[in-house]
């Protein structure tokens, strides 16, 4: 999965900004680390993430996900809403 040669490795955190004005914050389901290697192919699935909120019962929870604006038109990172937390 990684290469022999540490210089072929490359990172980048993703900053997640949350809105929520209750108690708790939304926080993600699970611990999430994805990895991208250098032949994955535009448009392909990377990583999939779901949230919950402590303070609303399970089946009243949507969030809604989307790039803030000053990354909108990165053309090597998008982000798509399938409307399933």
């Amino acid at each position: 999965l990684f290469p022999d040669n540490p210089s072929q490795v490359g990172s980048v955190s993703v900053t997640v900004k949350v809105l929520d004005v209750n108690d708790n914050a939304p926080e993600f389901a699970r611990f999430y680390e994805a990895f991208v290697c250098e032949n994955a192919k535009a448009g392909q699935l990377i990583q999939t993430v779901s949230a919950i909120d402590r303070d609303d019962p399970q089946e009243g929870q949507h969030f809604y996900y989307s790039l803030a604006p000053e990354a909108a038109n990165n053309p090597n990172f998008t982000l798509r809403d399938n409307q399933g937390n």
